[in-house]
């Protein structure tokens, strides 16, 4: 996993097992099928240190992870923007975000184009290389995800605040949340560096949620520092997305079990009837 700069190092566990039916025809079945049981149970979802993350691959092979604290599904890539950017060209991405969503609609504020009119039009100018974008395109960005059915989700968006100032990781504060209830983050301190997403930006990411006060603002999480504040609507941050709940949900461990359980014990009666035919 990778970022613009250091943090905590991340750990992973590995579970590595052998090919059961490589094995001996002679050994107890039953023994094979609870360790392999057991192996699936482990594997069926890569869990990070804390236990409330889930990392898993969605529709299309990308990376998501659940949250269980949120319970929002956010993309593995954290600058998936840029990393569309080098996969399809600058203009090609900046270009399809802008066909996907021309339009994003806010309370009335000077940003609006033509102003105060509850509507921006999107241009090339709310974005920049690098993964960069002003809240408009940050949205468009979210939009143009939902187009594509990204991971198997349209429900694509920026993460919500609580609209709370400095440093916060309760509740509604879906960034604050992921970052100290979830990646162990402390106030003052880079994002932490581990091994559930990629491309952490160590910088400040958009919220969806507007700053009521003054429109023309929406709140920001810096992840530098590890706060919560505004900036204005025009300013170029990072986007991350969030789908509600679990996007794709990998398959429950006992469902695993039942699917492993047929098709060994099918395994074991073909075996035994072939058995039963040589006699």
């Amino acid at each position: 996993m990778t970022r613009t700069n250091r943090g905590a190092e991340g750990i992973s566990g590995r579970v590595i097992f052998a090919d059961f039916f490589q094995q001996d025809a002679r050994k107890n079945l039953s023994a094979k099928i609870a360790t392999l049981l057991l192996a699936v149970s482990i594997l069926s979802v890569s869990l990070n240190a804390n236990a409330a993350l889930i990392s898993y691959t969605g529709d299309g092979g990308v990376g998501l992870v659940y949250s269980s604290v949120s319970d929002v599904t956010w993309t593995q890539d954290a600058n998936l923007l840029a990393t569309l950017e080098t996969t399809l060209g600058y203009s090609t991405a900046i270009n399809a975000i802008i066909a996907a969503s021309p339009v994003i609609n806010d309370t009335p504020n000077f940003y609006d184009i033509p102003a105060n009119s509850g509507q921006h039009s999107v241009t090339v100018s709310d974005f920049s290389a690098g993964g960069y974008a002003s809240w408009f395109g940050a949205k468009a960005f979210v939009g143009y995800l939902n187009s594509i059915n990204y991971g198997g989700s349209s429900q694509w968006r920026l993460p919500t605040s609580n609209q709370i100032f400095a440093y916060n990781g309760t509740a509604g504060n879906e960034l604050g949340q992921l970052i100290y209830s979830e990646l162990g983050g402390t106030p003052g301190n880079n994002i932490p560096n581990t091994a559930t997403f990629n491309n952490e930006q160590a910088y400040a990411y958009w919220s969806g949620t507007e700053y009521a006060p003054t429109p023309s603002s929406a709140w920001f999480w810096y992840t530098f520092t590890g706060e919560q504040s505004i900036n204005y609507k025009g300013f170029q941050g990072f986007a991350w997305a969030v789908s509600p709940g679990q996007v794709s949900a990998v398959p429950l461990p006992a469902t695993s079990w039942f699917m492993l359980t047929g098709l060994l014990g099918f395994l074991g009666l073909k075996r035994f009837k072939k058995q039963s035919l040589g006699r």
